[in-house]
This record gives C-alpha cells, structure tokens and sequence, in this order.
C-alpha cells in the first residue's frame, strides 16, 4: 500500500513509529526479516537539526556526552543487553549453586576494606555543624548517630549470612571515594560478592574460575548476535592500528579460549619471580617496580595473562601487608591465602580470600593495622560464638561486562556512569 509522502518524510532518524504488517523474510543482508506495512503511525518525531546524536560514526567520548540518548545507538543496545543478560545468569548460577540472595546495607558504619576512602552521608548542616567541647563534629547529633558511609563492599555483612545459611552472595551498588579518572575504574559500580562456610582457598579459586566461565557461556549462547556485531565492531576499530596494538584474538575467539582452558594458578611469589625474569623488566620497560611486597599493577598483571601464560591467570598468597585484615594468615607468618583473577585486557575482576576464622589471629590483625577493636566487635564475635572457616569473593560486575562485550572504557558499560567531576542525572 502506497504511503503518504509527507508522512514518509517526517520519519527520521531514531523518530519513534508504530508500523502495522507482515513480518517477512529479508532479501536484503544484515537483518533476518522485514515488516511490510500497511500502516504506519508516527509517534514522537525527532526534529534531526536540534538532536544530539546523528546518522553518522560517533565517539565513545561524544556520546558519554550525550548519555540520555546513548542507548540508542547499536553499539551501547548491544552492550547494554548483555549486561542485563549477565546479571540475570548471576543470580540464575547462583540459586542453582544454592546460595542464597542477601540484601546488605547500603549505608554502612563499617570500611570494609580498611582504606578510608569512602563517601559520607550525613543530614548534619554543613556550614554550621554542631561541635563537641573540644571542637571536633558531635555525630551523636546526626541522623544515626554516629559517622556513616556508603558502602564499599557487602563482604563483612555477607559473613554473618554465611555462618548462618551456609552460602550466600549480594549484588549490588558500591563506591569508592578513589580519585582516579581512570578507563578502569568508577565511583559507584556494582559488585557481586559470594560467601560460603567450610571453603578454603582451593575452593574459593574453583568457585570463582567455575563461575566466571558460567557467565561467559551463558553470554555466548544467548547474545550471540550481539556479540558478533561487537566482534565485528572491535575488528572495525583496529583495522588501521599496529599490529603489536591490536587484540591477539577477536572478541568471540576470546571467549571461547577462556572457557574452553583451565585457568594458569601461581603464588604471588612465582608471579614476582616471573616478572623479574622478563624481557620488559630486564629492559626497563615496566612503569611500577616489581618486588617482593609490592603490589602487582595492571601492567604486570597484563603482561602475565597476556604473554607469560596467555589465559587467565589466579594469582594466590599475597603479601599480608597488602591486603585487608579479614584475610587468612599463611603458616609462613608473611603471607595470607588470598587471591585474584586476572583476565586479559583489563588485569584483575576478582579479588577474594579465604578470611581468618581464629579470633585471636583476627584481633591480631586488627591491632596490626589499627582497625578500632570496638567498632568491629560484631566481627569478631562471629568468630567468637559458633564460628566455622570460610570463603568468598568480589567480582566486579562493570568489568565482567567490559571484558564480555570488549568495550575499551568502562564507563561504557553502565548507563550512567560516575567518576571525578561527573554525577549527571
């Protein structure tokens, strides 16, 4: 049927229609059907010479920009609906793995890390905030009554569920008040962060690698029409680059490789002794030094995945003096049963331990790193009172996407993403 011409000519760029028809076979090449309308109902039109966004290749950049509108280009769809398809596979392994799901609280009075590095939350006015006689803040005058943050991790929490339930995880939002403007990093991310009782470190390592290789299958035989359009659009981007620039593999070649391989396992002792026998160390061509008690940064983590062993590698017993307080400490007093997944392309997605179920061995620590006793009494007397050894992880879930959909930044694999300087919408 013949269409009105003027209707025709209002149909612009991602104007919103209504068409009524047939769905048919497509002739042409880079879709599967058509619609044949008999019908068609313009719905929101879209005025091109005032939109933002244009029927032409944009950056990444410009159209972080243009965030409101982003999702609608082909590349952020695809992204987006993997990440949607990634998050429903986590909680799908995970109920078929038995845990169960545990809400832990955003706003938090504890720093489970350690590192400080937090957002406050405070209904206290800020201009003039009520003191104490010697001057400091008077938080016992705030909404809870004592300092609170947003949370960094869920993990301390996630420990109560586990000595109670057996196996539980939390996925949900978490900042970190980190300055780093970074494609690497973010304010506010989701984490996922799985907890089990009577795991060790060999099982925490096989849940993580088991895990990680559930969700990238999933991936592949769910998206795969969006992960050949990334594939295709990496291959696109790279055509003109060096070839010691380029990826070693196209992105569902990578995928593949990752579970279809065993994950490389080393101490974070081998590792540095690795490291310290390769051509860029030996040759000054590492930015960070590599040293025992040092820890590893993305350069050499890359370097291990990438060229050392070429797949993912779980590097085990850090330095304690690296790591949180809650970490289990090694018979050789020096170093504790920690470890991290590293993938290629992005260095470390997993951080996790098994943690230190010995009071004595946790007050310990905790004095070590002057963590205050009687904020973390709750803590400890989990260990106290019916206390079992036990396990778990954090996954970072914006990098799990980067690494599935191969997006270079990883402020493109959240809708809005926060970092120094920007907190739109």
């Amino acid at each position: 049927e013949k269409m009105d011409e003027a209707l025709l000519k209002r149909i612009g760029f991602h104007a919103c229609v209504r068409a009524t028809g047939t769905l048919a076979e497509s002739p042409g090449s880079g879709q599967a059907v058509e619609v044949h309308a008999s019908e068609i109902e313009i719905l929101g039109d879209n005025p091109l010479s005032e939109y933002p966004l244009q029927p032409k290749r944009m950056t990444m950049e410009f159209l972080r920009e243009n965030a409101a509108f982003r999702l609608r280009t082909q590349t952020l769809s695809s992204v987006f609906r993997l990440r949607h398809g990634l998050g429903y596979a986590i909680h799908r392994y995970f109920h078929e793995n038995h845990f169960y799901y545990l809400h832990t609280p955003i706003i938090t009075g504890s720093d489970a890390e350690g590192a400080g590095e937090m957002f406050h939350v405070t209904t206290l006015d800020l201009e003039n905030p009520p003191r104490t006689e010697d001057g400091h803040i008077d938080w016992k005058k705030d909404f809870f009554g004592h300092p609170a943050n947003l949370t960094v991790s869920g993990q301390l929490q996630a420990e109560t569920g586990a000595l109670s339930l057996g196996r539980v995880y939390t996925f949900g939002p978490t900042f970190r008040a980190e300055n780093s403007n970074t494609p690497r990093h973010l304010a506010e991310f989701w984490m996922i962060e799985p907890e089990a009782a009577f795991f060790d470190l060999k099982d925490d390592m096989d849940l993580a690698e088991d895990f990680l290789k559930y969700l990238i299958r999933y991936a592949l035989e769910h998206y795969a029409d969006d992960l050949a359009f990334l594939d295709k659009r990496i291959q696109q981007e790279e055509r003109n680059m060096k070839k010691e620039d380029r990826r070693p593999m196209g992105l569902l070649e990578t995928l593949e490789f990752v579970i279809a391989n065993p994950f490389e396992r080393i101490t974070y002792t081998e590792a540095i002794r690795l490291l310290q026998n390769s051509k860029p160390y030996k040759k000054g061509r590492f930015q960070f030094p590599v040293e025992w008690g040092r820890d590893l940064q993305a350069e050499h983590e890359r370097w291990l995945v990438e060229k050392k062993f070429d797949r993912p590698v779980i590097v085990t017993d850090y330095p304690k003096d690296i790591k949180a307080f809650y970490m289990r400490l090694n018979e050789d007093d020096k170093t504790v049963a920690a470890m991290d997944v590293l993938f290629p392309g992005i260095g470390e997605v997993i951080g996790g331990s098994q943690r230190e179920e010995r009071y004595d061995m946790l007050l310990q620590r905790m004095e070590e790193m002057n963590i205050p006793k009687e904020e973390m009494q709750w803590y400890l007397d989990l260990r106290k009172f019916g206390g079992a050894p036990h396990a778990g992880f954090g996954l970072g879930f914006e990098r799990m996407v980067q690494f599935v959909t191969g997006m270079s930044n990883i402020r493109d694999v959240i809708a809005f993403p926060r970092y120094p300087g920007h907190a739109e919408f």
